[in-house]
């Protein structure tokens, strides 16, 4: 079942996570301005919250995760593609972000694109943040 092979192949792809996505909520529309709050697990295991602005919801909350990780970085791709069948199909996300020249990628899969969204930019930047991680 490809549900089942996407999500086990998300875990197969998961980085060890610096800051952990514990809470998103997007709203949007013809009418609003795209608003994401999101929380975070810090690396010391702590919540952090804020919100943003954006041009649409993914842009959103892109600028929140960036407001609280804080790490300067260029997203560079993004691209959706449906890996079941169905209204409730599974939407994988791409994203691919630079920092200091060098590229970083990050995949989600969730039934909410945003999610994926969400999850595929955390999956992007924890890799950032454990290549500059100081090696111990």
């Amino acid at each position: 079942d490809r549900d089942i092979e996407s999500l086990v192949a998300q875990e197969l792809r998961t980085v060890s996570e610096v800051y952990r996505l514990d809470r998103i909520q997007v709203t949007c529309g013809d009418r609003g301005i795209p608003t994401a709050a999101i929380r975070l697990i810090g690396p010391d295991g702590q919540a952090v919250a804020d919100a943003a602005l954006g041009t649409g919801p993914v842009d959103a909350v892109c600028k929140a995760i960036n407001r609280l990780v804080g790490v300067a970085n260029t997203l560079t791709e993004f691209s959706v593609k449906s890996v079941t069948e169905g209204i409730d199909a599974i939407g994988e996300v791409l994203i691919r972000i630079e920092s200091d020249g060098v590229t970083y990628t990050g995949r989600g899969a969730d039934t909410d694109i945003i999610v994926a969204s969400a999850q595929a930019y955390m999956n992007a930047l924890n890799r950032l943040l454990a290549a500059k991680r100081p090696v111990s």
